[in-house]
């Protein structure tokens, strides 16, 4: 098994920072194309609902991966506002933020790239997402 965290300030332009590590990350496995840009694909979204929607204003992002095998677990946690409804923020199209033109599509697109995702979450204490992937 082999594992890797990392923790960076909730800013929108740690996005990419995150996505990238998490690739480099896997990047031994020798992963098929289409693996790579799921799991960044499904990170980015992650790491930007921690910042966009965890924080109101500063805050940290911690990513832990494992991977076992060819399983790859990453984990994106914060501890800012929580989510209120895990069931309805799960809902294509839900957003909490219409006026910044949100598409409602995180968890969404999260559960399309990866094999499966578990959302845990607590009004007040943050949020931790993990997901599953086969690498291939």
């Amino acid at each position: 098994m082999n594992k890797m965290e990392i923790k960076f300030d909730a800013l929108s332009q740690n996005e990419a920072f995150a996505r990238l590590a998490v690739s480099g990350f896997i990047l031994y496995k020798n992963p098929g194309i289409n693996d790579m840009e799921d799991v960044k694909m499904a990170v980015s979204e992650a790491v930007t609902n921690s910042i966009i929607h965890g924080y109101n204003d500063g805050g940290v992002v911690r990513i832990y991966c494992e991977l076992n095998g060819n399983e790859l677990m990453v984990m994106v946690e914060d501890h800012g506002k929580g989510i209120e409804d895990i069931a309805l923020a799960r809902k294509p199209l839900y957003t909490t933020r219409p006026q910044e033109e949100r598409s409602g599509m995180g968890f969404t697109i999260m559960e399309a790239f990866m094999d499966r995702i578990i959302v845990e979450s607590e009004k007040g204490k943050g949020t931790k997402i993990t997901m599953y992937k086969e690498l291939k």
